[in-house]
């Protein structure tokens, strides 16, 4: 397809500027999407603000965005499974294949992953057209939304969590942080049959929405001392412990919650890279710990899972933000956490 298209791309820290440049060639393995709904990520949202993300550093102008749904325009030659009009949602990162980790299922592990909005890897999505490898592009049933497809991303992250900790029907649980992770990761552990589910933060808004979509109880951090309160439940603490706000306190929080035998799963990206977590009592506890990096092999149980009602994942959003607004979105976002819990961008 020839022709131009619109991009924003991030020149540095708090820079995002239009360029005009054109409209990507489809690889014989490739499709060409035209995107409808791209959400906006924490991490969009660490690399405005500080032109950095942990240790990538662009040595580059970067276009960011990783949660995508959109139409296939273009079908690469070698393409079968796909045709015009398909509604899809991408699963942004494109692993080797031919690592070990790929070998093992692993392939979220891959080394040589092209990832979307990744220095040296991959461009991100925000912009009106993109390729992906048909590999990792997942048709989208009727009933289910390309907004919905967008959110897929986010959604199997807090799905991963609950299948590495195997959460299960009758646990108890408490998810720690109820951004858009933790909310995901309640929908899931719900999904799955665990009922009892207690939700932490100190954002008012997003623990109305926690409730709305099947938190037992809220607790604002700021206002309750989860701690003790778990202390009163039988066996003194929970079955599984979520943290889902990348936050030094909760992080440490997380061995003080859980039963004798309880599983920790860190679901939010650490902020700093060593904590002194209370070893002695995990210890005395046998408990265990689940570390998570994105997701593997669940795009088509996430859409799946939406599609008959199980995960009601559009009710995350709280904010759409046009195409055209694109920048001043971000802005918005970056300024207003305790207002946005999810926000898309729509074309």
């Amino acid at each position: 397809m020839e022709g131009k298209m619109k991009v924003a791309v991030m020149t540095g820290a708090l820079k995002m500027e239009w360029e005009e440049r054109d409209i990507p060639q489809v690889k014989s393995d490739e499709l060409l999407i035209k995107l409808e709904y791209v959400g906006i990520c924490g991490s969009d949202l660490h690399f405005y603000s500080e032109g950095r993300l942990g240790n990538w550093v662009p040595d580059a102008p970067l276009v960011l965005g990783h949660e995508p749904g959109g139409v296939v325009v273009e079908v690469g030659s070698n393409v079968k499974e796909f045709k015009l009009g398909d509604r899809v949602a991408l699963e942004p990162g494109v692993p080797c294949g031919e690592c070990e980790e790929c070998r093992k299922g692993l392939y979220n592990l891959c080394k040589d992953v092209k990832f979307m909005a990744i220095p040296k890897e991959k461009d991100g999505v925000f912009s009106e057209y993109c390729t992906h490898s048909a590999s990792m592009c997942f048709k989208l049933p009727d009933n289910v939304g390309t907004m919905e497809g967008a959110l897929i991303e986010p959604l199997v992250v807090g799905m991963h969590a609950c299948e590495l900790s195997n959460a299960k029907l009758g646990e108890t649980a408490v998810v720690l942080g109820c951004g858009c992770i933790g909310l995901v990761t309640i929908m899931s552990l719900k999904a799955r049959g665990v009922s009892e589910i207690y939700a932490v933060d100190v954002l008012d808004k997003r623990l109305e929405k926690a409730k709305e979509i099947g938190a037992t109880r809220i607790f604002n951090g700021k206002k309750e001392d989860i701690v003790e309160f778990v202390k009163t439940l039988p066996g003194g603490g929970v079955d599984q412990v979520y943290e889902c706000a990348g936050n030094r306190y909760t992080t440490l929080q997380t061995a003080k919650l859980i039963k004798r035998g309880g599983k920790i799963t860190l679901v939010g990206v650490s902020p700093e890279p060593v904590l002194e977590l209370d070893i002695a009592s995990l210890n005395a506890m046998e408990g265990t710990i689940y570390s998570v990096y994105r997701y593997r092999n669940l795009y088509s149980a996430g859409i799946n899972a939406v599609s008959n009602g199980s995960i009601p994942l559009k009710s995350i959003v709280s904010h759409v933000f046009d195409f055209k607004d694109l920048i001043e979105g971000v802005d918005y976002n970056l300024n207003h956490k305790d207002d946005v819990i999810k926000a898309v961008i729509k074309f």
